[in-house]
């Protein structure tokens, strides 16, 4: 309500499959994980862990943002990067950053479990002002300003789909 995106908005993931192939092309892709990855699937699997696992298989830089930090190291899970996701935000669009890892500027950014309103300014930013970084929202709920994001899906669906996602990038 009152988020006015402009001509181009998100892509709809209609299978999970896209977001495996966009991390595979990726250069040098980043997971933010937000402090909603606390919450539970309905197998009892924390949000947070599928957020560690597609890091892992993929290779990703991964940030904690906000008290999922405490929860991941609670968990023996070591992100690359603790900071607040603003802050996050704020390097992103700085072009001369050159990343966690100094190896240069990301090409792919991923989200999960931020806070919706929140994440919404966040991609709104990064899509007005950045050169040739691709978003994608791995949340339930349809993100118009990121380049990729799920519709509206159950939690159900979203967990299938992020159980998915993890298993087919751990099998290659």
């Amino acid at each position: 309500m009152g988020n006015i995106c402009g001509p181009t908005q998100a892509q709809p993931i209609s299978k999970p499959e896209v977001v495996i192939a966009m991390v595979k092309r990726a250069k040098h892709p980043l997971l933010i994980l937000g402090s909603r990855a606390m919450e539970d699937d309905e197998e009892g699997r924390k949000i947070l862990e599928y957020g560690s696992r597609i890091a892992k298989t993929g290779r990703i830089n991964f940030i904690a943002v906000g008290p999922v930090s405490k929860a991941m190291l609670e968990k023996n899970i070591q992100p690359t990067s603790i900071m607040g996701v603003v802050d996050c935000v704020n390097r992103l669009l700085d072009p001369e950053w050159r990343g966690l890892d100094g190896k240069g500027p990301y090409d792919l950014v991923l989200f999960l479990g931020t806070c919706y309103y929140l994440e919404s300014q966040m991609l709104s930013s990064l899509k007005h002002f950045t050169k040739g970084l691709r978003t994608l929202s791995l949340d339930r709920y349809y993100q118009p300003q990121a380049s990729w994001s799920f519709p509206n899906i159950s939690f159900k669906s979203w967990s299938a789909s992020l159980e998915m996602i993890t298993s087919k990038m751990e099998e290659t």
